[in-house]
């Protein structure tokens, strides 16, 4: 009997038997369903789509043209302004500080943009960079977030547990943060947010490790807690100083519990719709597997293995055997540990290896989401066993925004 791999794999290899690879496909059936399902998890709460994790445009407005989902979480200024523009969303968080004089410029030059486009700042020193490339008087009121660093800090400060984003901890420093921006010419606060990547961006229940699972979710409890006190004290702080219009906390591994916080208006996801390879490893939810990459056969080295040309598209973070793709179709194959995924040439390995030949698919899922976008000028979207439309990627629109 035909496993569920089996019948997707049939389907996208008929889906795109016209096509050479390598190339990207994302599986539409797939993509509404994790929509759908993050939506459900927010509970209520208005999800904005992290641009970085999907990269593709008529991907992000067939996302934002479903109940429940509201404006963009953009990584760059140029990014956030050209899909302003473009009419993606009237409504673009910048997630990261800027230090674009060039897209600084235009924002300020631009009324219709500096009310569709909110800047990230954790530090004064942002706020006189604007002023440098626009003084106040000369521009429009630029919209400003203030972001809060959730990681965790136990042993009165002694242990991080998160990712080193913003120098704004407690609830006293985000409240005079907030006081510098409410005293600062042509600028208006209107949101804060913060990412526990540390609950978020880790799962727990990681392969074949299950006492380094089990540290994690005794972890994840802890920061959890001590998070919900300190944000909510935090918004209380700023609030004091201006009429925030949102709170914006969580990822998509993290959006039922962030959403459960009573300081948060709305949670923060992206890379679920596509369900790469890293959300495999979580237990309170897993994405259904939505976006892939084929590669062709072209070698037969020997018994149980074959060569296919390409594959080593790998993740960012820590070099790890977690940032390699994995094989997924057909079901069986896995990557040799002596050689990984080359740029050139990837051996994989498995009993299903040998009945493979030559011109045949590999199917491969990437560790995370929209990265895959950044190897691929287009991407074909497939509904049942057929491409029906075919749509460019942020590179094959000519942008590289980082």
């Amino acid at each position: 009997m035909a496993t569920d791999r089996d019948k997707l794999r049939d389907r996208l290899d008929r889906a795109t038997a016209h096509l050479d690879p390598p190339y990207a496909v994302v599986d539409l059936s797939a993509f509404d369903a994790n929509a759908a399902a993050l939506v459900g998890r927010a509970a209520g709460k208005p999800v904005r789509i992290a641009s970085k994790s999907v990269r593709v445009r008529e991907l992000l407005t067939r996302a934002l043209a479903r109940p429940g989902w509201r404006g963009v979480m953009a990584f760059t200024l140029p990014e956030a302004i050209w899909l302003a523009r473009s009419g993606v969303s009237d409504d673009v968080l910048v997630a990261y500080p800027t230090a674009d004089r060039r897209a600084l410029a235009e924002l300020a030059a631009d009324p219709a943009l500096a009310d569709a486009v909110t800047l990230m700042v954790d530090d004064p020193g942002q706020l006189d960079l604007v002023d440098q490339v626009c003084p106040p008087g000369r521009r429009p009121a630029l919209r400003v977030c203030l972001e809060l660093d959730a990681s965790w800090r136990p042993l009165g400060g002694r242990v991080h547990v998160g990712v080193r984003r913003s120098p704004v901890h407690s609830a006293g420093a985000a409240g005079t943060l907030a006081a510098a921006v409410a005293g600062r010419p042509s600028f208006r606060l209107v949101g804060l947010m913060s990412y526990e990547a540390q609950i978020a961006g880790l799962g727990d229940a990681p392969p074949g490790q299950a006492v380094l699972g089990t540290a994690i979710r005794v972890t994840q409890r802890g920061s959890y807690r001590e998070l919900l006190a300190r944000r909510a004290a935090a918004v209380a702080a700023v609030r004091e100083h201006a009429d925030l219009e949102f709170v914006n906390g969580g990822g998509t591994g993290s959006v039922a519990a962030t959403s459960a916080d009573p300081a948060v208006t709305e949670v923060t996801a992206g890379s679920g719709l596509y369900g790469p390879t890293l959300f495999d490893a979580y237990r309170a939810w897993r994405p259904t597997p939505a976006a892939f990459f084929a590669c062709t056969v072209v070698r037969r080295p020997g018994p149980g293995l074959a060569t296919v040309l390409g594959g080593g598209w790998i993740a960012s973070g820590p070099a790890a055997d977690s940032r390699l793709p994995r094989p997924w179709l057909p079901a069986g194959l896995k990557l040799l540990g002596a050689e990984g995924a080359g740029e050139v040439q990837t051996p994989v390995a498995g009993d299903v290896a040998t009945a493979l030949r030559i011109g045949d698919r590999v199917w491969f899922r990437h560790a995370k989401a929209g990265e895959l976008c950044e190897h691929v000028n287009e991407v074909h979207l497939v509904d049942g066993d057929s491409v029906v439309a075919t749509v460019p990627t942020y590179r094959g629109e000519g942008h590289a925004f980082l």
